[in-house]
């Protein structure tokens, strides 16, 4: 945090944030039943697929806090994401975030 200070002009704030992204959503199980041996009932059970991406940030020390939900994590979200927080740093501010090593967390 000191190097980042020296850099900048004398008396800029820093907001120091965090940030990480989950997956919620539904995601099928295996159907067991039990069976007289050597039969083969029908065991349907839900195929269905379904997720979201939710994306969020904190600066405990201001109180502040960025989210979004999105259909999929990848650079694209990743840039939105950043935006959002964006919005949410003070005019003259600058901030640092901190991310794990995800590989949609990079352009490159």
């Amino acid at each position: 945090m000191a190097q980042i200070k020296r850099r900048l002009p004398k008396g800029t704030p820093i907001e120091l944030w965090w940030q990480d992204e989950a997956r919620v959503g539904q995601q099928t199980k295996l159907t067991r039943r039990w069976v007289k041996r050597d039969t083969r009932p029908s065991a349907p059970k839900d195929q269905r697929r379904s997720s979201a991406w939710l994306f969020g940030a904190i600066c405990p020390a201001e109180g502040k806090a960025a989210g979004i939900v999105m259909p999929r994590c990848n650079s694209e979200a990743m840039s939105i994401h950043l935006d959002e927080i964006a919005f949410h740093i003070a005019p003259a501010a600058h901030a640092v975030l901190l991310l794990d090593q995800a590989g949609w967390h990079s352009s490159t």
